[in-house]
């Protein structure tokens, strides 16, 4: 069995990834801040990735504010990818977004697609996991939606995915061979943005109405129709929007 770093082991995917390898034999390790390794600092990386055979790359930034998300993927993968060679490690897996390389103005895209090149640059055999939005993400883009009871949000259309499912995906391709490709991976539902929103807090019973606005901005962007689709040869997961919303109850 291998020994696995997981980078961002600690958050919502990165936790779930660290299970899943434990359950089949492998040496998974979390690795964040709060385990003492720092990617911006570079603090901890050469020691934690000594030894191990994969690294998995699940961190995300703090800030999405244009030039601090760049900032933060271009910095920590620089770091990531020096320490990995560093130590021989021989499979480089990163968790990534579907529609980063369509045209499209969304800044935390374009962040993503530079951590991306730093890594199919690297030498280092990869392997690109892109994933569709999250059920997870409804709350959030509610969030940013408006401030009243009327929620303005586009129909482009999207295939979610159950963060589970996403872990899984990441948990079996970084047990695998390195793809030195991308695959994306959604769930089994296409609908639109407004639909998906609307949809979570009618079940929930939130009172606020989701308006459907082509002009509506997806966290400060404008997007094609299809930009958040994935395309063919997707890896498709079973869960649904409606076996996922009764089994996560709104947190607080």
């Amino acid at each position: 069995m291998s020994r696995i770093v997981v980078i961002g082991g600690s958050g919502l995917i990165g936790s779930k990834v660290v299970a899943k390898l434990a359950e089949h034999g492998h040496d998974a390790i979390a690795a964040s801040p709060s385990s003492g390794v720092d990617t911006i600092t570079g603090e901890g990386l050469s020691a934690v990735l000594r030894g191990a055979d994969v690294v998995v790359d699940v961190s995300n930034s703090p800030s999405f504010a244009p030039d601090d998300v760049r900032e933060f993927f271009t910095t920590s993968t620089r770091n990531i990818v020096a320490a990995a060679r560093e130590a021989g490690v021989g499979h480089y897996v990163a968790l990534t977004v579907v529609g980063t390389n369509r045209p499209n103005t969304i800044s935390y895209f374009a962040a993503k697609a530079r951590q991306e090149e730093l890594i199919r640059a690297s030498g280092i055999p990869y392997s690109l996991v892109h994933a569709t939005q999250f059920f997870e993400f409804i709350g959030g883009i509610a969030a940013v939606s408006g401030d009243g009871d009327a929620l303005h949000l586009p129909g482009n259309l999207v295939q979610p995915i159950a963060a589970e499912d996403v872990a899984t995906a990441v948990a079996r391709t970084a047990a695998g061979a390195p793809l030195n490709a991308d695959v994306e991976i959604a769930g089994p539902e296409a609908m639109g943005l407004d639909e998906m929103v609307r949809r979570g807090l009618a079940f929930r019973e939130d009172p606020r109405e989701v308006v459907t606005d082509p002009d509506a901005p997806y966290f400060g962007a404008r997007m094609e129709e299809r930009t958040l689709m994935p395309v063919d040869g997707v890896q498709t997961f079973e869960t649904s929007l409606e076996q996922w919303l009764p089994a996560n109850p709104p947190r607080g």
